[in-house]
Order: C-alpha cells, then structure tokens, then sequence
C-alpha cells in the first residue's frame, strides 16, 4: 500500500514543509483538489516544481470547467516539466458547483466520464489526429456556430500515451464506470472493513473494460483524514465538521452522494439526521451528529499507538488489492512519520 497526502484547498498556506518531509520519508504521492475556490492545477504545478522525486497530482479537475483537450494540454505539459511525477484525476464534481458555479449544465455525469476520458486517451496515444462524435463532445465541432474550418489536430507534446487516469466516484454506477475506463479511482471516504462497497463495483467494470485487467492492476486511492494527539474524544471531533458537511450539505436532499455512501455503510439514521439539520442551518446539530463509529472507521485518530494500531486493518485492506493508495488529509510533520514508520 502506497501512502499520500492531500493539500488543503486554501490558497495560501500549501504546506511545503508537510510535502518535502513526506517526500524524504518515501510518500508516493501529494494532491490538489478544487471546489470553487483554489484550482487543482496551480498548487500541483508548484509542488513539482518544488520537489524532485514525490509524484503530484489533481484530485480532482472538474470536468466540465474545462474541455477534454485543454485537460490533456495540462497533464502533457506538467508531464514533461516534472519528469513524469503529474497524476491525473477528473471528476464530475456535482450540481450545485458545476450549475451553481461554472454556469453549464451537470448534464450526465457517466456519459461525461467515458467520453471525456476516451478523448484523453485519444490524444495521450497520438494514434490519428484526434477526431470524436460522441453524445457530449463533437471533435471538430460542426454543430450550431462552427465556422467549418476546424480540422482534426494531433497534439504537439509527445507524452506517455499510457499515462494514469484517476476518476473520483463513490456512486456504485460511478465506480462501475471508473472500473471500466480509468485506471485509478478517488473515493471521498472509505471503510477498510467495509471496503467491498467500493471495491464490488469496480471489479464489475474492470470485468468489462479493457481484456486482462483485475483489482490488483487498479488504484483504489481513498481520501483518509487523520488527526493526531493525546485526546482522543477531541481528536475526533475536530474532524467532525468536514464530515459533516459532505453527508448534510454537499448536494441538495435529493442528491447528496456522499450522504447515499454514509447510509450504504450502515449509518442511516445519523446520514438523515445530518442532513436534516445541516440543510436547516443547524450546523453545530449536524456535526454533534456524526457517529463517534463512523469517524474511527473512516480517519485515523488518537494516540500514535492507536493510529499505528489502526493502520493493520487498512494494510490488510492493501493485501487484498482494496486500497492500494492511502491519501492522508490534515497531516503534520509527526503525524506523516508515525504512518511511514508503520507502513513503509
């Protein structure tokens, strides 16, 4: 199992002594995400420039903020300035961001997916100059205000056509697609004992992507929050408030993803009542409404000795091909070497 970390979303503080500590004591990999506030791009583009051996990657760029080939453009580019360290990762993001932000339609998230990574492909392999007539994306365009000038392109950088992609899913219809057409997928949260919620689904689409593949050829990479100290009730609730946030208040009542995940692994009273509350502007009633469970199965907390003691079952995970990334959020200095020290 490899280990990673998350950088937060605020702009200014991007944690470089976090990320250069994590680089010498052989952490695979750092990410940037983005939601409608700092991009994923600039901060991953810092930190390569800033590192030498860390891998960095978007986790994730939203889809529809950007067309499949100015994606491909970005990953090519930061490519070949990192010496292959770039990792990429595309998402759907959800409606509220995606209408409510970018101002263009969700539209159909899956649809989305398959066609936006099949142009990536595409252009990545510079088989034919790229060319593609799907439900979404009409490359030329010749629809409603083309001029008829546009003509098929081959991209000028010459990448590694085998380059990774990482799809963020948590839905069982959006991990069966991320099984079938991405290499690697970023789940929000996950349970190791209950890793099969993710992990069943994805098999389901790899069984039907490309021939020869199996789990253990596929990056299952978890977003994972730790919080490290003496008390372990305070440890806790510190990450109660993001927790808190995604199960009650990203998305609307009637689709809120993570929420539908937090009931999948058992938790469908407090998933209800988070909501309820969070969506009433009750947020201290939402947060005091995270099970005490929900947080032990899904973050590391406490104690060195109880984070060190946890991690088995998250390694265990590993062995089976579940997790095969560990992507910490909210390190410290000493919390990233308490991990190394029991993982690597």
């Amino acid at each position: 199992m490899r280990l990673g970390m998350l950088l937060r979303y605020h702009g200014d503080h991007l944690a470089l002594d976090e990320v250069l500590e994590a680089e010498r004591l052989g952490y695979s990999s750092v990410w940037s995400g983005e939601a409608y506030g700092t991009d994923a791009v600039t901060p991953t583009a810092w930190i390569l420039a800033r590192t030498t051996r860390i891998k960095a990657g978007v986790g994730i760029m939203q889809m529809q903020a950007r067309t499949p080939a100015c994606t491909a453009m970005t990953a090519l580019t930061l490519q070949a300035l990192s010496n292959n360290r770039f990792l990429l990762g595309i998402g759907a993001s959800g409606p509220q961001v995606v209408e409510g932000w970018h101002g263009v339609p969700f539209g159909k998230p899956m649809a989305r997916t398959r066609e936006y990574i099949e142009i990536l492909r595409k252009i990545l392999k510079r088989e034919a100059p790229l060319q593609h007539d799907g439900e979404l994306y009409q490359i030329p365009y010749t629809g409603p205000g083309a001029t008829g000038l546009g003509k098929p392109l081959k991209s000028i950088l010459h990448g590694d056509p085998d380059m990774p992609i990482y799809a963020a899913s948590i839905t069982p219809i959006g991990l069966k697609v991320a099984g079938e057409v991405a290499d690697g997928v970023l789940p929000i949260f996950i349970s190791p004992e209950k890793a099969g919620l993710v992990t069943k689904p994805l098999q389901e689409g790899i069984a039907r992507g490309r021939a020869g593949r199996s789990l253990a050829d596929f990056d299952v990479a978890p977003f994972v929050r730790i919080n490290m100290g003496p008390d372990l009730q305070a440890c806790r609730d510190a990450l109660k408030p993001e927790l808190a946030l995604y199960i009650g208040g990203m998305g609307a009542r009637s689709k809120n993803f993570y929420n539908d995940f937090a009931k999948q692994m058992g938790y469908e009273a407090a998933a209800a009542k988070i909501q309820d509350a969070f969506l009433g502007g009750r947020r201290a009633e939402a947060i005091a409404a995270v099970p005490d469970a929900l947080v032990d199965e899904t973050c590391l907390v406490g104690s060195p000795e109880r984070i060190k003691d946890r991690l088995n079952a998250w390694k265990e995970a590993g062995s089976r091909h579940e997790v095969g990334s560990m992507l910490l959020s909210g390190v410290t200095i000493n919390s990233l070497r308490v991990v190394a020290e029991a993982v690597l």
